[in-house]
């Protein structure tokens, strides 16, 4: 039996109970720097790292895109950190994320994102690797650096199948 999952627009209040939208609009303050000439939106995401010692890393993921359709047979998390990922052409990728049902993934939910705004997933937040659409994409990853056990895989007893991007 085929689970077919769909995909909804990516929004802060939609994505909210997983991570953060990292956009202009998400930001906590704006403010102007360096004598008016830069517009800071000043934390449009936190990053939680610091459990058993960890620190900060900014790294770069190259996605190799997916094609429709596209199966969902497993997610993972990260239970000693956020993961933030922005990405770094304007092309469309897919986040999804699924809520924890008694310390395994629950039913996930698909998110197209435009390419212009990234998404920071909590720590211990189920999600998907990564899915690029259409074409090869860097992404900007900020995420944990150091000791313990802070990746957790889980796969699906039926995979779910995203067909298109229209919902």
């Amino acid at each position: 039996m085929t689970r077919f999952l769909a995909v909804r627009p990516l929004t802060i209040e939609a994505f909210e109970p997983f991570g953060q939208v990292i956009e202009a609009d998400a930001a906590r303050e704006i403010r102007l720097i360096n004598g008016g000439t830069t517009t800071r939106f000043h934390a449009a995401a936190t990053v939680d790292v610091a459990a058993e010692g960890g620190s900060p890393v900014i790294s770069i993921f190259r996605g190799k895109p997916f094609a429709l359709p596209i199966r969902i047979a497993m997610m993972e998390r990260h239970p000693l950190g956020s993961q933030a990922f922005v990405p770094l052409h304007e092309r469309p990728y897919l986040a999804v994320v699924a809520p924890d049902e008694n310390g395994r993934p629950g039913a996930p939910l698909a998110f197209l994102c435009d390419g212009r705004r990234g998404v920071s997933y909590d720590r211990d937040t189920w999600h998907h690797p990564l899915l690029a659409l259409e074409a090869v994409c860097d992404f900007l990853v900020v995420d944990r650096e150091g000791g313990g056990r802070n990746l957790e895989e889980a796969d699906y007893p039926a995979p779910f199948t995203i067909a298109g991007l229209d919902g």
